[in-house]
């Protein structure tokens, strides 16, 4: 399943950055991937529809959010979290 969320998580990445998914790796930042605030909120928005869950970003203040942005694989873990939370 850690599979399947990472995957869908970097689909959502890469089609925000207009890029195709095998060139997102995990240790890239939003940054690298081009993605600025108004995109990373769509990809949050993205990410809760994709997966039914609530992530607890704040568009406001990203770096005091609870939800780690640092890399597409720091992404992916919490979603993941959050994904077995639900579960």
């Amino acid at each position: 399943m850690a599979e399947d969320v990472r995957d869908k998580v970097i689909r959502i990445l890469a089609e925000q950055a207009v890029l195709d998914p095998a060139d997102v790796r995990p240790d890239m930042t939003l940054e690298d991937l081009g993605i600025d605030s108004l995109g990373l909120v769509e990809a949050v928005f993205a990410i809760e529809e994709a997966f039914d869950i609530q992530v607890p970003f704040n568009a406001n203040a990203p770096a005091e959010s609870a939800f780690d942005i640092s890399t597409v694989g720091s992404i992916a873990r919490a979603v993941e979290g959050l994904v077995a939370e639900r579960t």
